[in-house]
């Protein structure tokens, strides 16, 4: 039985994972700041700790997924809550690191959170392999996986989780389609920005490939291998929904309303392309946009 400790259990991706993994007969132990609210998000058989200090001294988890940290996109990026950003996921990170490099034995997989922020913005087509464009997304999803690289001194291996946009029934999903309902959707600024999305059962199927393959190491773009460009998700989403999509949000108005965060995440994209998981031989579920939405909407 595989054992995983998971930190973000009880977030978009955290709970979809948990609940595959318990069902997979799975030993999972979710750290968390709230065990009451996680309690009602996550499966009865999944255990829940508040400090790592309540783990028992013989128990060393196979698996440490560390999905740890505040949302981007729920706000403007005030200094403050960029601070939180870097607190959320680098300090939890290194907690977990000086924790385990304390006990006797260390995890045999790290399975770290970062973002294809990393990349920084461009219309490119890029995998693993690219050279990034600095900027705050950069900055933090490097320091993050510098902080998550420490655990190679304790023999573990790493996986670093680039992460695109996930479709479900929360995250960017959701937020879109109340305006989408109405007829009021259609392309941000130019529209001509790519997305770089992927359905959540296949990044929960991702993690677990992840986990079954040994020789999966380093950067892993958890991404569908179909990116589009922002004007035709909106065309494909509205399609599924049966509404109209003609509606522009000028990038001026992103700018005064969102900030440096809308400049970013929603008027800057990346291309991002998924070779490292796919040259191992996974298999997406919905490799194409009109496939998931159709999947997550009907």
């Amino acid at each position: 039985m595989t054992s995983i400790l998971v930190t973000g259990g009880s977030g978009f991706i955290g709970r979809h994972f948990c609940e595959t993994a318990a069902q997979l007969g799975m030993q999972i132990c979710v750290l968390t700041r709230n065990p009451e609210a996680a309690a009602r998000r996550l499966p009865n058989s999944v255990a829940l700790i508040s400090r790592l200090s309540e783990l028992s001294v013989d128990y060393t988890p196979d698996v440490v997924l560390n999905l740890a940290g505040e949302p981007l996109a729920d706000g403007r990026w005030t200094h403050r809550r960029k601070q939180k950003f870097y607190d959320s996921r680098i300090n939890t990170t290194d907690s977990l690191f000086e924790f385990f490099a304390n006990r006797e034995s260390a995890p045999r997989l790290i399975i770290s959170g970062s973002a294809i922020g990393y990349y920084g913005p461009g219309d490119h087509a890029v995998d693993e392999t690219a050279e990034p464009i600095d900027g705050f997304s950069h900055q933090l999803c490097r320091t993050w996986e510098n902080s998550a690289r420490r655990f190679e001194s304790l023999g573990s291996r790493i996986c670093y989780l680039r992460t695109g946009i996930v479709l479900g029934e929360e995250g960017a999903l959701a937020r879109m389609l109340p305006a989408f309902k109405l007829g009021l959707g259609g392309p941000i600024g130019s529209g001509k920005q790519w997305m770089s999305w992927i359905h959540i059962d296949d990044m929960v199927a991702i993690i677990l490939h992840c986990i079954n393959n040994p020789q999966i190491q380093g950067a892993v773009n958890a991404t569908a291998p179909k990116p589009v460009i922002n004007a035709d998700f909106g065309s494909a989403l509205a399609a599924t929904l049966q509404r109209p999509d003609f509606l522009t949000m000028p990038a001026f108005m992103v700018k005064i309303l969102f900030g440096e965060m809308g400049e970013e995440l929603l008027l800057q994209g990346q291309k991002v392309m998924p070779a490292k998981i796919l040259s191992t031989g996974f298999e997406f579920k919905y490799p194409k946009l009109n496939v998931a939405l159709k999947n997550l909407l009907q």
